[in-house]
């Protein structure tokens, strides 16, 4: 075959260094405009981004040219970078080191969109940590709890 082809989508998710509820309300539409521009750049289109004051829910199509971490690397050094030049209040912004990400299928990419954007209902549910682990849980995915929030 003389063309790669290639899609895959990913639903990632980050947050800030100890989960610090440090995304204000005042930067969030903003960060979520700059993580999606970012992404365009990365040739990597976001297909639905949403953000709260401790993390980031991203649902993506990854460029075949560019691996996972390469990608998390450059959003999130890039983004660590804008948030702090917002103002004196950011400058301790941190992401946490990890991230989680998880494919998705074509099918359900509606369903991932709405799940994102309902991010503030999921929330006065359940905790960030709750969430996580049960992404990790349906998804199979083994971890050491001592590790996974450092």
């Amino acid at each position: 075959m003389a063309q790669s082809l290639a899609k895959n989508l990913v639903h990632i998710i980050f947050s800030t260094k100890n989960r610090q509820p440090i995304i204000l309300p005042s930067v969030q539409d903003d960060l979520k405009a700059y993580l999606i521009g970012t992404l365009t750049n990365l040739d990597s289109p976001s297909i639905e981004t949403n953000c709260t004051e401790d993390h980031v829910h991203v649902l993506c199509a990854i460029s075949k040219n560019r691996s996972l971490a390469s990608l998390m690397e450059e959003l999130k050094k890039s983004s660590s970078k804008w948030v702090k030049g917002k103002g004196a209040e950011f400058g301790d912004f941190y992401w946490q080191s990890g991230y989680g990400a998880f494919s998705v299928s074509q099918s359900n990419v509606e369903s991932v969109r709405r799940y994102i954007r309902d991010q503030r209902r999921h929330h006065r549910e359940m905790t960030f940590e709750e969430e996580f682990r049960r992404f990790l849980d349906k998804h199979q995915i083994e971890f050491d709890e001592r590790y996974v929030w450092a």
